[in-house]
């Protein structure tokens, strides 16, 4: 038979029948985009008797750990303390300071309201990725997640855990990416699956490796595929290369996924990019100088050689003008180069 509720009764105080005993509740409240919300804390589990009261001040007071806002940690929170924390403000030149607000508002802008503790590893580097057409730009963008992660657990002794950012390859003081040489595309045949079909959907649809490593078998419907332009975070309907077309038609599906890790994920960018060092470094010295990203500018040249216009290749691959002039330029040379030394075999 159920016992009577306890008599005691205090503000937001409420009693739930549970497991044949009454269990003391506070009704926490609080206000989330507009809307008032509520939950019920409950106020005991162990053997101690002083702990529901205990508890019970500690919700009156807002310091129960179960009221953090759900939104608490959030990046927007940490640039804000950032900027208006005295010991680094004073300690930090103007210079430095614009140029990290600069990459902070860019940061606001996209994940401000998202909690940091559900930042991993593979979602810094593909925003490092994302922005390798920029290489200095990528870097300090790693540079900047970093210094904020380490100031909210540092400073602010904020629950995060490891660094996400620590330790990431950066590109470091760059000149252009060099497109691939021919030669190299060759060898791709003696390439692990997983890197040749990565290599295979950059160069066909001309989109970043993060955007072509994750392209699902629903991103092609006969002769057009939907790609990602991941820096305007837009999809955009292309014509797909024959040569794609034919390569896709050798593979196995085994999930939604072209390069599947199971029937609903794609693999990591790490599980292409690392067989990917492994195969370059089997091509001896000559090799070295060559990454994934530079496949996008290979096919812009094929697509210049082939008389594409400027405004066709952007069409294709989204490329700025200064990229596609840069390398229609290396295109030219290459051509004419050619064409010269085929002149002078003839003679």
């Amino acid at each position: 038979m159920k016992p009577p509720k306890p008599r005691i009764q205090k503000r937001r105080l409420t009693w739930k029948w549970e497991r044949n005993a009454w269990r003391p509740y506070h009704l926490t409240s609080w206000k989330e985009a507009g809307k008032r919300r509520q939950k019920a804390i409950l106020l005991a589990g162990d053997s101690d008797a002083e702990k529901p009261d205990r508890l019970y001040w500690q919700c009156e007071a807002g310091r129960h750990q179960r009221q953090e806002a759900p939104a608490k940690f959030t990046w927007q929170a940490l640039i804000v303390a950032w900027r208006s924390d005295p010991r680094i403000q004073t300690k930090t030149a103007d210079s430095t300071k614009r140029q990290c607000c600069r990459h902070m508002n860019a940061i606001m802008e996209k994940n401000g309201g998202k909690d940091m503790r559900r930042t991993t590893r593979q979602g810094v580097r593909a925003i490092h990725e994302a922005l390798a057409g920029t290489p200095n730009k990528a870097d300090k963008r790693i540079t900047i997640i970093s210094l904020l992660w380490n100031c909210g657990r540092h400073n602010l002794d904020w629950p995060l855990g490891d660094n996400p950012a620590a330790n990431i390859e950066k590109f470091g003081a760059q000149t252009p990416y060099e497109p691939w040489p021919e030669w190299m595309v060759s060898k791709l045949d003696g390439a692990p699956v997983n890197v040749r079909t990565a290599a295979e959907l950059i160069l066909g649809s001309g989109q970043r490796p993060s955007a072509a490593i994750n392209m699902r078998w629903d991103d092609f419907d006969g002769e057009w595929m939907t790609v990602f332009n991941q820096k305007a975070g837009a999809r955009l309907t292309v014509y797909c290369p024959e040569d794609l077309r034919l390569y896709l038609s050798t593979l196995t599906k085994i999930g939604e996924h072209i390069l599947a890790k199971n029937l609903t994920q794609v693999v990591g960018y790490d599980a292409i990019e690392k067989p990917f060092r492994a195969w370059r470094a089997n091509l001896g010295l000559e090799a070295k100088p060559f990454t994934l990203h530079a496949l996008r500018k290979l096919a812009i040249i094929r697509l210049a050689e082939a008389g594409a216009s400027d405004a066709e290749i952007q069409a294709v691959t989204d490329q700025s003008p200064q990229t596609v002039a840069y390398c229609r330029r290396k295109a030219s040379r290459l051509k004419l180069s050619r064409a010269a030394q085929e002149r002078r075999q003839k003679r």
